[in-house]
């Protein structure tokens, strides 16, 4: 075996044969393409040059007016958007939609209890709690048969357009809306859809006549209409898509086939994605083979990506009913900690620092595990400053960052990297080297973990290199050397967290 550009040593031990890598081609190389490639590190890679450029279609998120909402929607929030920012940055066209619960017999209840006990300026001002607390009074009241009645009139109305019923209900949603989009907007999401079961609730009525039309719709003795989805048609496996009464149900009008089959005439998706927890996998899948049946073959197309449940999320306030409340928790909870942190410099903004790095550490509490798992959420750990927790990252790229402020960022050309032989460097310069392996895992299974993993360890690393690898105090041209290596770490590091949905901060 002989050395060559690339393999400076070659020697054989006991059973093994070991190679050492030119340290300085791999902290050149390494290096180089780093700062060149900038945001796009990694995604470059010829790794992904066989992978077709895709149209996409993510629908996550998905809270349902006037309900909770509950931890899981937050989930699928994040969830979703990891993905969408992953398929934007290898190159993919996303669109992102947020598909409401925005119809069906709860609205009838609301019409009337709004009417009952709402009040306009309340609605104004915090819809989404307002519409809450209307909901939870007239369910209360809902046992008497009198308002069930109301309710159901109300909800007629609406199906059969009544203007003034038609105008209320849209002012629920429209203001609901709105207060979402702010929220959200703290989150760093954004959606470029909002649609909703309202909007298919008269294709449902077409999406039965053609599966009628297709032989598949069978009457039950009761009167409900159903799919058979066995094998060998036996009914051992059904779905029901209609009611005795003849309304539209859960499969055909909510995560429905109608949404289904309009998107893929408006967007001519790729791909199409469900974000939602592990409880709808069996909906799916009949929403998927009843398709299937109805002669749409890009039903394969479809997926189902599903996550656990999380348990123990509360604030101190007691449960959590709005999204709001566990943003404005973390942030309180961070703003705290950063009080008492005897490190703490004096932060140009505390509020939107503590609240960028709160989300940091939701998120990596979240994502690091399988999606599918379960876990148990608490506090504490998340916002530890020391281990393996988004507080950390935050605060690796701060510290980063400040070095970089302090030493002024030297463009590369005039730098000698062959300064950096020290093993602690060497350990960045290869993990800096695998970014795009982890990157690919990520596109593949659709998980965030491998990222998560990966940023983790570049901020161990980082942090160990920063300890015995000083810019302060060496020769010039060390010091320069090091500055770009901390450099290099500093910016995957950012783009790493950028993907998982967080706003890496410049102080902390």
């Amino acid at each position: 075996l002989k050395c060559d550009a690339v393999v400076s040593e070659i020697s054989a031990g006991p059973g093994t044969v070991n190679f050492t890598i030119n340290r300085e081609l791999l902290a050149k190389t390494v290096l180089q393409q780093v700062l060149k490639d900038g945001s796009e590190y990694g995604v470059k890679s010829e790794l992904f040059s066989t992978v077709p450029r895709q149209k996409a279609v993510i629908e996550f998120s998905s809270p349902n007016i006037a309900k909770k909402f509950h931890i899981g929607h937050l989930r699928s929030t994040i969830v979703g958007n990891f993905i969408a920012n992953l398929k934007v940055a290898l190159g993919h066209e996303v669109t992102r939609i947020n598909y409401l619960g925005d119809w069906g017999m709860q609205f009838g209840l609301l019409g009337v209890g709004f009417q009952r006990f709402g009040n306009k300026e309340k609605l104004k001002s915090s819809p989404l709690q307002h519409l809450f607390e209307v909901y939870v009074q007239i369910n209360k009241a809902a046992e008497d048969e009198n308002t069930k009645e109301l309710a159901k009139d109300f909800f007629r109305k609406l199906e059969e357009h009544d203007e003034q019923t038609l105008s209320l209900w849209k002012q629920f949603r429209d203001l609901s809306i709105e207060e979402y989009i702010r929220i959200y907007k703290r989150l760093g999401v954004h959606f470029d859809e909002y649609s909703g079961e309202s909007f298919y609730q008269e294709k449902s009525q077409e999406v039965l006549k053609m599966l009628e039309d297709k032989g598949l719709l069978q009457k039950t003795t009761k009167g409900t209409g159903i799919v058979d989805l066995s094998e060998k048609k036996d009914l051992s496996s059904f779905s029901t898509v209609m009611r005795s009464d003849g309304t539209s149900l859960y499969i055909t009008r909510q995560v429905n086939l109608a949404a289904a089959i309009d998107r893929m005439n408006k967007h001519s998706w790729d791909t199409m994605i469900y974000v939602t927890d592990k409880s709808q996998s069996n909906h799916f899948q009949h929403l998927f083979q009843i398709l299937k049946l109805m002669g749409y073959d890009w039903a394969e197309r479809c997926q189902h990506v599903s996550f656990g449940l999380v348990q123990g999320m509360k604030t101190r306030r007691g449960e959590v009913i709005f999204l709001e409340d566990v943003l404005n928790e973390v942030r309180s909870r961070m703003l705290q900690n950063m009080a008492s942190a005897k490190t703490t410099k004096e932060i140009e903004d505390p509020m939107e620092t503590a609240e960028k790095v709160g989300l940091a550490a939701l998120i990596i509490q979240d994502f690091r595990g399988l999606l599918s798992s379960d876990y148990q959420f608490s506090w504490d750990r998340a916002l530890q400053s020391r281990g393996d927790t988004g507080v950390f990252l935050q605060y690796t790229h701060a510290r980063l960052h400040s070095l970089e402020q302090m030493h002024g960022n030297k463009q590369l050309t005039d730098v000698n990297v062959a300064c950096l032989q020290e093993p602690d460097a060497i350990s960045v310069l290869q993990h800096l080297l695998r970014y795009d392996e982890v990157l690919y895992r990520s596109s593949q299974d659709l998980q965030p973990k491998h990222i998560v993993s990966y940023l983790l360890t570049l901020s161990h690393l980082a942090a160990v290199a920063h300890k015995t690898l000083p810019v302060k105090g060496s020769a010039p041209e060390v010091a320069q050397a090091r500055l770009c290596l901390f450099q290099a770490a500093r910016s995957v590091l950012a783009n790493g967290m950028k993907l998982l949905g967080i706003t890496p901060v410049t102080q902390m």
